[in-house]
């Protein structure tokens, strides 16, 4: 997760909406319908994807059709794929530049 996050940083995500992905329920108010509806979709693809029913199909058909529902799902499936790479192989996210420009490479 942690390189995923770093990444929405660069995008410019703020620090509080990332937050809020861990507390969903209770910071609702910062996601529109649609990005509820595919985060609700993300958390069930990951943790169990036979779960996705009709009530799931129905609230993601109100806000996307059926070819932005299926990128959605190659998107959650990607990035589900990335996790479990890193996480079997112990990668960590590469650090952040030096101020003086120069990149950190360690002990090289």
């Amino acid at each position: 997760m942690a390189a995923h996050t770093a990444l929405a940083k660069q995008f410019g995500v703020t620090e509080e909406l990332l937050d809020a992905l861990y507390h969903i329920d209770t910071h609702s108010h910062l996601f529109t319908g649609s990005e509820l509806a595919a985060l609700r979709f993300a958390e069930i693809m990951t943790t169990g994807a036979r779960d996705v029913d009709e009530s799931l199909w129905d609230e993601l058909q109100a806000y996307f059709d059926d070819g932005e529902i299926v990128e959605i799902a190659t998107v959650i499936g990607l990035f589900n794929f990335f996790n479990r790479y890193a996480d079997a192989l112990q990668l960590q996210p590469p650090q952040k530049e030096k101020a003086t420009g120069e990149e950190d490479h360690g002990n090289q």
